[in-house]
């Protein structure tokens, strides 16, 4: 993943796209609205059943990209968080049997 990441950060670097974390974190927020309406279309808005289309890759894709941009900016290795939300939910099965993170 750290390779993902760095390619991220080189793209980013030669492409001058550098812009502060608030307004990357409403780019990732705006990427998963994109990504919501595509599956809002896909369904007819819920009328028939889900079929993705090939556009919805790309959808993905923009919000992968807008998540590790997050993510370089707070200096934070998405695969170790990967890692560490897995083990979480793992421990919430086991413990509770279900991975939410209410307390009863």
């Amino acid at each position: 993943m750290l390779n993902l990441q760095q390619q991220v950060k080189d793209f980013c670097q030669r492409r001058q796209l550098d812009a502060p974390l608030e307004f990357r974190m409403l780019d990732l927020i705006s990427e998963l609205g994109e990504t919501a309406k595509e599956i809002l279309k896909m369904s007819d808005y819920g009328r028939r059943k889900f079929q993705i289309r090939p556009e919805f890759s790309g959808e993905l894709g923009d919000v992968f990209f807008s998540l590790i941009i997050v993510a370089n900016l707070c200096n934070i290795d998405l695969e170790e968080a990967l890692h560490q939300t897995v083990t979480k939910y793992e421990h919430r099965l086991q413990h509770k049997g279900n991975p939410g993170s209410e307390s009863n």
